[in-house]
């Protein structure tokens, strides 16, 4: 079994979205190939309600997919096909947006600790015009694997499969979440200081782990700490060593695409073209349409 070796650090960039919500980022071209299928990693983290209060105001999408995970506090989402709901700590929304959804996504706070991530997970291009899906997914549906010492795992999609002598007698845990094309993989870990652990990932995946508490100490002598981005190279496990203060990480793999990408904001396709008629739909209504 050949352990994946971490290949580059990649750091958050403070950034702003939506009407002025603070936000730490990880995207842009240059990560395309290395995270796909992922498009972007966005983590808000705050307990100033003015760097989070004016939320996201109804705006479009179309072409891929949006993971909502909640830490901390609540966000409502509303949008064009008529749900709504209300994330909590522990929650996870996967929306589809294909060939397009207008939505909103607001702190139901002015005050106190929101702290969450959204990812942004690319559609093939043969499902890039389909009709738009949604879905919650409560705390409580997630499967937790209790890892000893207080180290644990949230299982948000995927299967995890231990690779570590001491757990060959654990069952592999899937995720309720169906699984796309991309086969994507995401956890929530936490490692007590000092904690190890090891885990089975796809050889056809592409892998990224963001750690945003603590840190992870690597065999080659590199180390992640808070709002770092590692990407890894080919194998089919990985192994995390927390440090001295532990670590709290997202682990998040796909199966890559491969195709070519054009984005222009919120819309995500393959050419130019395609992003031209993105934007001709929505401004004639049509972005939703059937």
């Amino acid at each position: 079994m050949k352990l994946r070796k971490l290949n580059r650090i990649v750091h958050a960039q403070a950034s702003s979205d939506g009407a002025g919500v603070k936000i730490q980022r990880l995207a842009g071209r240059d990560l395309n190939t290395a995270l796909d299928p992922f498009l972007m990693v966005d983590e808000i983290r705050s307990e100033e309600g003015a760097d989070y209060i004016g939320g996201f105001p109804s705006h479009p999408h179309r072409g891929f997919e949006t993971i909502t995970y909640m830490k901390q506090g609540r966000m409502r989402h509303k949008d064009h096909m008529g749900n709504e709901g209300v994330l909590a700590p522990g929650d996870v929304q996967w929306m589809t947006a294909a060939r397009g959804v207008i939505h909103s996504e607001m702190p139901e706070q002015s005050e106190g600790l929101l702290h969450g991530f959204q990812l942004w997970l690319n559609l093939p291009a043969a499902e890039k015009m389909l009709p738009a899906a949604y879905s919650d997914y409560r705390h409580a549906q997630l499967p937790v694997v209790e890892l000893g010492d207080g180290s644990w795992l949230k299982v948000i999609a995927g299967t995890y499969t231990p690779l570590a002598e001491s757990s060959q007698k654990a069952k592999a845990v899937a995720s309720p979440i169906p699984q796309g094309t991309t086969e994507a993989l995401y956890w929530d870990l936490q490692l007590a200081p000092g904690a190890s652990w090891q885990a089975a990932i796809p050889a056809t995946h592409n892998l990224a782990v963001y750690v945003y508490q603590g840190s992870s100490t690597e065999a080659q002598g590199m180390s992640l700490t808070a709002r770092q981005l590692g990407l890894y190279g080919e194998g089919e496990g990985l192994n995390l060593q927390a440090g001295s203060e532990g670590l709290n990480a997202l682990v998040i793999a796909g199966k890559p695409l491969k195709e070519p990408i054009a984005q222009y904001g919120p819309f995500v396709m393959n050419s130019s073209a395609e992003i031209e008629q993105a934007i001709a739909d929505y401004q004639a209504g049509r972005l939703v349409a059937g």
